[in-house]
């Protein structure tokens, strides 16, 4: 059992799946999280990095992705996605060794595994094919993350566990035209087609490929269960276990919003893998269920972008 008295950290908590950990830890009953990096350069920084889980001294460490995006950040900033990525997990990891961290969770992604990867996806799929070329980069440093961790378990002993999420979507969502993910992407630009009265909106791909959508509460808190009840080396994955099109997405994103125009879908535009459905066996067993539906998990994401790009139109001169 970990401690709950004492500090969590979280790494890579300025994310919306960081932010969700954080507030699931705290339903969760820990008292004291301590995120990075919200003091820069944070993650990014070793020194950084080791003095604060030396001063902190934490029961346990949550690993997130400091650096993700959409199709179109992953093909513009694949560099950069790799970098950032396999430099704050190994400074995260390592200190969590060096400073005996009794307890580590690793957050992977679904793109780690092949891209024409049997359905649903298991651990042992993993590094059996070639990656989707469109996330290639940044599915290779959650590889290599992965690896790390499992190394430490073999030849240090370490209690390092691994998940590996959804698609995770809600509130807090990235929604800029740099950084967002599928759903952040779709309810802009949907909402944007309904303010503007255009009569049709483009959607990138042909609409067939599916995922695993599921919302971020719910997946931060499968994770809080794998930090707590899973010990094993193969990783968890965590999501509903259902996948649903882009273009179901797309058209249940259409209602939602209230746009009454027409769905172009663009099939010269990449739409990354064919599926990506997880087998989510292992923390279903565990005791975690998804609790929000892909409907009311997307309406709740669309009241938040009001909410919020209401108040970013007032600040804006």
């Amino acid at each position: 059992m970990i401690d709950r008295a004492r500090p969590v950290v979280v790494a890579g908590a300025a994310s919306p799946l960081g932010a969700a950990l954080v507030r699931a830890l705290g339903r969760a009953g820990y008292g004291a999280v301590t995120a990075l990096p919200e003091d820069a350069p944070g993650a990014l920084d070793g020194a950084a990095v080791d003095g604060v889980v030396a001063r902190v001294r934490p029961a346990a460490i949550v690993v997130a992705s400091v650096a993700s995006g959409g199709i179109g950040v992953n093909a513009r900033r694949p560099a950069d996605l790799l970098a950032a990525n396999l430099a704050a997990d190994l400074h995260v990891i390592e200190a969590a060794h060096r400073h005996a961290v009794a307890r580590l969770l690793y957050l992977g992604s679904s793109c780690m595994y092949p891209r024409a990867c049997a359905q649903p996806m298991r651990p042992e799929h993993l590094f059996t094919g070639p990656l989707e070329p469109t996330s290639a980069a940044y599915a290779t440093a959650k590889l290599a993350g992965l690896a790390l961790v499992q190394a430490h378990r073999r030849q240090h002993g370490r209690d390092f566990v691994a998940a590996i999420p959804a698609d995770a979507f809600g509130p807090g969502d990235d929604f800029s035209d740099d950084g967002a993910h599928v759903v952040a992407a779709l309810i802009r630009r949907l909402h944007e087609a309904k303010e503007a009265a255009a009569p049709s909106a483009t959607v990138w791909g042909t609409g067939a490929a599916r995922r695993d959508f599921t919302f971020v509460d719910d997946v931060a808190d499968g994770c809080v269960t794998v930090l707590e009840r899973y010990d094993g080396e193969a990783p968890v994955n965590v999501g509903a276990g259902a996948d649903v099109s882009i273009r179901e997405l797309a058209e249940t994103i259409r209602e939602i919003v209230g746009y009454r125009g027409t769905l172009v879908f663009d099939a010269a535009k990449p739409e990354g893998m064919p599926r990506k459905t997880l087998d989510a066996g292992v923390v279903a067993a565990l005791g975690w269920r998804p609790a929000v539906g892909l409907r009311d998990g997307l309406a709740a994401t669309y009241a938040w972008f009001l909410a919020h790009e209401a108040v970013a139109a007032g600040a804006r001169p």
